[in-house]
């Protein structure tokens, strides 16, 4: 009975060390990020946006009815990385037949931005043309 018990304090132990490892020390400078997207001066509802770092991993938002976003880097943690990151839009194509174009999509996005730390208000007035 007792080396089970010591087997499970070891493995509890072994755990709880790993979690530990993972937590918000870990993460780089953030700065939080949100704004409203529309296309047209119509706000798009189920976009999701990427904010790419030129280094490290990206953060990632979904538009709601009203167009707005708030970025998130982990779950539960929000924000992006500090410094240059490139802005790219996913959006399904609708019925009416409208998306978003080309030049904001992928990693050949043309929309760039410089992400502070604190607050950022970042709105993305995208046009068709």
């Amino acid at each position: 009975m007792q080396s089970t018990t010591f087997s499970f304090l070891t493995v509890s132990i072994a755990l709880l060390s790993l979690i530990g490892g993972c937590g918000r020390s870990d993460l780089p400078p953030l700065g939080t990020v949100s704004g409203t997207v529309t296309l047209d001066g119509e706000p798009l509802s189920g976009v999701i946006i990427n904010f790419k770092p030129d280094e490290g991993r990206a953060a990632t938002a979904t538009t709601d009815e009203q167009g707005n976003y708030t970025l998130a880097y982990t779950y539960g943690v929000k924000g992006t990385k500090v410094g240059p990151s490139t802005v790219m839009f996913e959006w399904p194509l609708e019925e009416s037949g409208r998306a978003i174009p080309a030049k904001y999509t992928g990693l050949d996005s043309e929309l760039k931005v410089d992400v502070g730390k604190g607050g950022n208000r970042l709105d993305f007035p995208l046009t068709s043309k």
